[in-house]
């Protein structure tokens, strides 16, 4: 491959699970929700796009269907799981990520079954180089990364990102105060879902094939990790940890091609990334990123009445 292509390919893969680490960072970081099925939401996307890409309906309809779907099976998952805590709503949610894979692969009809299905691109570039046709991608990812970005900066930054927080710390605190869990966790599960239905949709149509075997739990733990070592509760913290993952995860698919080791390289980084995640929840459980601050201006205030208070 030529290197600028691959260059170019890893920026695209990085903008790509950049918009999935936001959504599971939304759920888990800012409201506490331990959605060990993410890739169910991703698969959901991807599917939805590629389904109605093959009918001829615009690649930017596609895209919206695919967050719209994914968010309302999002909704509809919390409804009966909202109850359960932790634990119990992690085993939830990893069931459900395998069951709609088993779904979409045993039933031939939805999208070719374990044969999977070529997906239509965005936009059609026969004859265009692989250099402007990955130029193009970046486009199309990185301005899709922008506004999913902007909506959780500003949804986390507001009063209602105040009380998904307070959610998290204290439930029975805050359901003394009047705020409905179960609302404000279910809306947090429909637009986390729906951002990472957009990823699975930019997913599909960048590979322009999709097949039950790309959307394996791996999948999930790998956008955990993004999370965890990025730092849960922090935007940017998110973009950061899917960075370093994906370039570490592409960077083994080149070694393997030149380098010969006694394990497969592609093997060995899923050892290193247990080993990575056991350092950093030891040493630095925060990740590398701290939670960010609530920025309203209520928080200012009380900032600086207590800041006041201590100089004096």
């Amino acid at each position: 491959m030529d290197p600028l292509v691959y260059v170019l390919d890893l920026v695209v893969f990085i903008g790509i699970f950049s918009i999935v680490s936001l959504s599971l960072n939304l759920e888990f970081g800012f409201a506490g929700l331990a959605n060990f099925g993410k890739v169910a939401f991703v698969l959901v996307g991807a599917y939805t796009y590629a389904i109605l890409s093959q009918i001829g309906i615009p690649f930017y309809l596609c895209l919206i269907a695919g967050a719209s779907i994914s968010a309302i099976v999002g909704f509809l998952v919390s409804l009966p799981t909202l109850k359960l805590r932790a634990d119990y709503l992690a085993i939830v949610f990893l069931t459900v990520g395998e069951i709609l894979r088993l779904i979409v692969k045993s039933e031939d009809w939805i999208g070719g079954g374990v044969w999977g299905m070529t997906v239509s691109p965005a936009i059609s570039l026969a004859g265009i180089s692989a250099r402007i046709d990955t130029l193009v991608n970046i486009g199309l990812v990185y301005f899709c990364l922008f506004i999913c970005f902007l909506v959780v900066q500003l949804l986390t930054n507001s009063p209602y990102g105040r009380v998904i927080r307070a959610i998290r710390e204290d439930e029975v605190a805050a359901e003394a105060l009047g705020k409905d869990r179960a609302k404000y966790r279910g809306q947090m599960l429909a637009l986390g879902s729906a951002i990472a239905g957009l990823g699975g949709g930019l997913y599909a149509q960048y590979l322009q094939f999709i097949d039950p075997y790309m959307f394996m739990p791996m999948l999930t733990f790998t956008v955990w990790i993004m999370v965890l070592l990025g730092g849960p509760a922090n935007n940017w913290g998110a973009l950061l940890g899917a960075g370093l993952v994906m370039l570490f995860d592409r960077g083994a698919n080149v070694a393997k091609d030149y380098v010969t080791l006694a394990i497969d390289p592609s093997n060995l980084q899923y050892i290193m990334f247990g080993a990575l995640i056991i350092l950093v929840l030891l040493y630095r459980p925060q990740g590398l990123l701290r939670e960010s601050q609530v920025k309203t201006k209520a928080m200012e205030i009380v900032r600086r009445g207590r800041d006041a208070v201590k100089n004096k």
